[in-house]
């Protein structure tokens, strides 16, 4: 009867943590870009910004396209690949794929969004 309950509560309990760990997927959308000193950045000084605050955070990089990049970003034998779109107005982080990170859909590994949240103080640090 003891072990029985001990495993129900084990059981539970991990069940309980597990869930705790899960959060909404952070996504960052249309984060404006204030000129500073009154005068725009050009997409490429924008690029070499959010590159820059990538390779802060040891994010990888590649562009997919003018605007629109690919960050992917390793953390202890776990993968978190993002697209970032940007204009000379705003930019975006979204959530693209994951590698042995929790996801069901519509909740992540909370840790994820704080590797989101790092990226996006370093990229406005830059901007």
């Amino acid at each position: 009867m003891y072990r029985c309950a001990a495993r129900i509560f084990l059981g539970v309990s991990v069940l309980a943590i597990s869930v705790g760990c899960m959060a909404p997927v952070y996504n960052v959308t249309n984060r404006p870009i204030v000129p500073s000193g009154g005068k725009p950045k050009t997409l490429e000084e924008i690029k070499a910004a959010i590159l820059e605050a990538g390779r802060a955070r040891r994010w990888t990089m590649r562009e997919v396209e003018p605007g629109h990049l690919e960050a992917t970003v390793r953390p202890g034998g776990r993968a978190a690949i993002v697209d970032i779109r940007y204009s000379t107005t705003s930019y975006s982080i979204s959530y693209k794929r994951s590698e042995g990170v929790e996801y069901d859909g519509t909740k992540i590994y909370s840790r994820y969004n704080t590797w989101i949240e790092n990226l996006q103080q370093e990229i406005d640090k830059r901007l």
